[in-house]
């Protein structure tokens, strides 16, 4: 089964979260009225929180399955897939809606909206730019074989 280079992979991350920095951050500053300059800031604060966030959500979530299936993560059927994604979803408003409390000045209800709303809107994004980059740039040009 083939498999993208670390290299690229590495590129694909990074234009992944500059595409949404640059799309979010206008969107961030027209809805607020902020400047641009501040929904930068808040949007790339936002994306620092929820990735310190995200390995130890991963850990958690791999030691419990681990301890009460047995399963590795690489085992894992797809039901208990959305449920791990969707998990880190929602724990990491315990993460970011502090951060948008505190960066945007917000009261908790609207850094709860505001984080709900970029959680939907990198979701589809996430979606749109994966299925775009795939089709860009086939794994089929760029095989690199699984070591195991």
């Amino acid at each position: 089964m083939p498999l993208r280079s670390a290299r690229e992979r590495f590129y694909q991350t990074i234009s992944l979260e500059l595409g949404g920095l640059l799309l979010a951050a206008p969107l961030c500053a027209l809805v607020f009225g902020k400047s641009a300059q501040a929904s930068l800031a808040l949007v790339l604060a936002i994306s620092v929180a929820a990735m310190a966030w995200s390995p130890l959500h991963n850990t958690v979530f791999d030691w419990l399955d681990l301890r009460l299936t047995g399963r590795t993560a690489s085992e894992r059927p797809h039901g208990l897939r959305l449920v791990h994604a969707a998990s880190n979803e929602v724990t990491s408003t315990f993460v970011t809606v502090p951060v948008i409390m505190w960066i945007a000045g917000l009261a908790f209800w609207q850094a709860l909206a505001l984080d709900v709303t970029l959680t939907l809107f990198y979701g589809a994004y996430a979606y749109v730019f994966h299925l775009a980059y795939d089709r860009m740039r086939p794994i089929a040009a760029m095989v690199v074989p699984v070591p195991f």
